[in-house]
C-alpha cells in the first residue's frame, strides 16, 4: 500500500453564524487520484482553502500533517513552498498578459533582478508541452478558450515542482473533449508520481479517474470508498443522505398555444465585424413547454440568449421577436424584461449576482417597482419578498442579510433564479442553470422548471450536459455554427440523435 502523504486530523472551521465544517478527517495517499464529493455547502472548498493557506493556520482547528510533519500554513505561498498547489474553479490567470507570463507570475525568470525572456519563453514551452498544448508562449491568455486556460494553470502548478495537485471542479466550464483530455492529463500525471485532489460534482468523471472518494456532508465526513467501492448511486446516497431513484423529477407537461417565437435571427460578433457568429436562427417556445437547445461548445447558444435579451451581445443584430403573435421589442436589457423575457447567465458571478451585496437586494434587482411605492423602496415590503423567495426556491442561508458572494455555487443559482421569477416573466432563458451545482441541488432546479412549466410559463434551457436535456425538456433544437441544424421532440431523442445532426450539418459545411 502507498505511503500516506497527507493527513487532516478533525478539521473545524467556523464562521460568523456557520460552522462550515466540523471534525472533518482526510487521507490521500502518495500518487493517488483522491476525489471530494458532496453537495454545494458542505464543505469542499472551505476544506482545501484551510489545506493551501488561504484560510491560515489559527483560523481553524485541528492539524494538518503532510509527508509526516505538521503544518501551519500561514498563507497560499507557504504551501507553495512544500509543493502543494490549488487551482480554483475561477481560474487566477491574467487575461491580457501571456501565456508565459501567467506561468511565472511571482515566480520570475530573473537574472540580477531582470526578467530573462529567452528563458521565460523556453521554459513556458516545456511545461505547455508537458500539459499539451502547442500555443505560442507570447499568446495573451484573452486570445485562447476556457480549456486551454485551464491548462495554463495546471502549467503554472507544474512549474512549481508541484507534487500535491488540488482542483476544484476543474471541468465545470470546459467541453466534453476538453474535460476528457484534462481527466487524461491527471491520469499521465498519476504514473509520473504527483498525487491529486479532485473536488467534482461530474460522478461520471469521478468514477472514470479517482483511486479513492471522500464524501462531505454539512461540514462532516460521511465515508471514504476505495476503486471497487465507487458507484454513482452510492456516491448520490451518502452526498445527499437518501437515494436518488430518478435524478430528473417527473412531470405531465400540458403544451398549450405557442407564446413566443424568434424569426430569421442574425448576429455578428462583437469586435470582429465581418463575422456572423447567428445565422437566420428561427425557434418557437409554446405556453408550459420546456424546449432545450443541444450543441457542442462554440455552437453559439449563448451568444444567441445573450443577443436576444436586450441585444446583450453582439452587433449588426437583425431578426424578429414575436410575443403572442405580436412584434415586441427586446433591444435593450429593460425592454426584454418588460415584453415578459428573463435570461438567467451561464455566467452567474460576472453577469448574474452583486457578490457584495446580500440575498435580499439580489432578489429584488430586477423588479425593484415591486417593491417601491412612489419611486421609494418599502424595506419592509422587499424583506417580505426575498423571504418568500428564499423558502420557495430552498436558498440555505443564515437569512436575507447573507451575502450571496459567501454562498455555495448552488444556492447562488437559486438567488439567481428567484430574482428572476419575482420579475414574473412569461419567457425564461436559463444557460447552463446547473453548471457547476450539485445533483441534489440540480434535483431542487429541475423541481423548479417543472413548477413553472405547471404554471404556463416558457421555458429554453442551454445545457451542454445532454442527459440533462434529455431529462428535463419536452423537444430539443440542435444548434451547429451558429445555425439551428435540427429539431425533434425529446422523446425521440438521444445523444446519438443529436451528434448525427451535428456531424452531418458539419459534413455539409465542409
Amino acid at each position: 500500500m502507498a505511503n500516506t502523504i497527507l493527513e487532516m486530523r478533525s478539521i473545524t472551521k467556523t464562521f460568523p453564524g456557520v460552522k462550515a465544517l466540523q471534525d472533518v478527517n482526510l487521507d490521500v495517499r502518495e500518487g493517488e487520484i483522491h476525489a471530494i464529493c458532496g453537495e454545494n455547502g458542505a464543505g469542499k472548498s472551505t476544506l482545501m482553502k484551510v489545506l493551501s493557506g488561504v484560510y491560515p493556520h489559527g483560523s481553524y482547528e485541528g492539524q494538518i500533517i503532510y509527508k509526516g510533519e505538521e503544518q501551519h500554513f500561514k498563507s497560499i505561498r507557504d504551501s507553495e513552498h512544500k509543493n502543494i498547489v490549488i487551482i480554483h474553479q475561477e481560474l487566477a490567470l491574467v487575461p491580457l498578459l501571456s501565456i508565459a507570463e501567467n506561468i511565472f507570475l511571482g515566480n520570475e525568470q530573473a537574472k540580477g533582478g531582470v526578467i530573462d525572456w529567452d528563458t521565460t519563453r523556453d521554459g513556458a514551452r516545456k511545461l505547455l508541452s508537458m500539459v499539451g498544448l502547442s500555443e505560442d508562449p507570447d499568446t495573451l491568455v484573452t486570445n485562447i478558450g476556457v480549456g486551454k486556460q485551464q491548462l495554463v494553470e495546471i502549467a503554472k502548478a507544474l512549474s512549481k515542482q508541484v507534487q500535491l495537485l488540488i482542483l476544484d471542479e476543474p471541468t465545470a466550464s470546459l467541453s466534453e473533449k476538453d474535460s476528457q483530455a484534462l481527466l487524461d492529463l491527471l491520469l499521465e500525471f498519476k504514473t509520473q508520481g504527483i498525487t491529486s485532489i479532485i473536488i467534482s460534482h461530474k460522478l461520471n468523471e469521478i468514477s472514470r479517474v479517482a483511486d479513492r472518494v471522500t464524501v462531505i456532508r454539512d461540514g462532516r465526513t460521511i465515508e471514504t470508498m476505495d476503486t471497487d467501492q465507487i458507484t454513482e448511486d452510492r456516491i448520490i446516497t451518502s452526498m445527499v443522505g437518501r437515494a436518488l431513484d430518478d435524478r430528473y423529477p417527473a412531470r405531465d407537461p400540458k403544451v398549450g398555444e405557442v407564446v413566443f417565437e424568434v424569426k430569421n435571427w442574425n448576429v455578428f460578433h462583437p469586435q470582429h465585424r465581418e463575422r456572423q457568429v447567428i445565422k437566420d436562427v428561427n425557434i418557437q417556445l409554446r405556453k408550459g413547454e420546456v424546449v432545450g437547445i443541444a450543441g457542442l461548445m462554440g455552437s453559439g447558444r449563448t451568444e444567441f440568449a445573450m443577443s436576444l435579451f436586450g441585444k446583450s451581445w453582439g452587433q449588426k443584430i437583425s431578426g424578429e421577436v414575436f410575443m403572442h403573435g405580436k412584434k415586441v421589442d427586446t433591444s435593450s436589457v429593460g425592454k426584454a424584461i418588460a415584453n415578459g423575457l428573463a435570461y438567467a447567465t451561464e455566467d452567474r458571478k460576472t453577469y448574474g449576482l452583486n457578490l457584495i451585496d446580500h440575498i435580499k437586494h439580489n432578489i429584488t434587482l430586477a423588479n425593484l417597482r415591486g417593491v417601491s411605492r412612489g419611486g421609494v423602496i418599502d424595506d419592509l415590503a422587499e424583506m417580505d419578498v426575498a423571504n418568500d423567495y428564499r423558502k420557495k426556491t430552498n436558498i440555505r442561508s443564515s437569512s436575507v442579510y447573507q451575502t450571496v458572494g459567501n454562498l455555495s455555487g448552488g444556492n447562488q443559482q437559486k438567488v439567481v433564479l428567484s430574482k428572476w421569477l419575482y420579475a414574473d416573466p412569461e419567457v425564461l432563458i436559463l444557460d447552463e442553470p446547473t453548471r457547476g451545482i450539485d445533483v441534489g441541488a440540480k434535483y431542487e432546479i429541475y423541481t423548479i422548471i417543472n413548477q413553472l412549466a405547471a404554471q404556463g410559463k416558457a421555458i429554453l434551457v442551454i445545457s451542454s450536459e445532454m442527459p440533462e436535456l434529455l431529462g428535463v425538456t419536452d423537444r430539443l433544437y440542435v444548434m451547429n455554427e451558429g445555425r439551428i441544424v435540427g429539431e425533434l421532440p425529446t422523446s425521440e431523442a438521444s445523444q446519438e440523435k443529436i451528434m448525427r445532426f451535428i456531424v452531418r450539418a458539419e459534413g455539409k459545411a465542409s
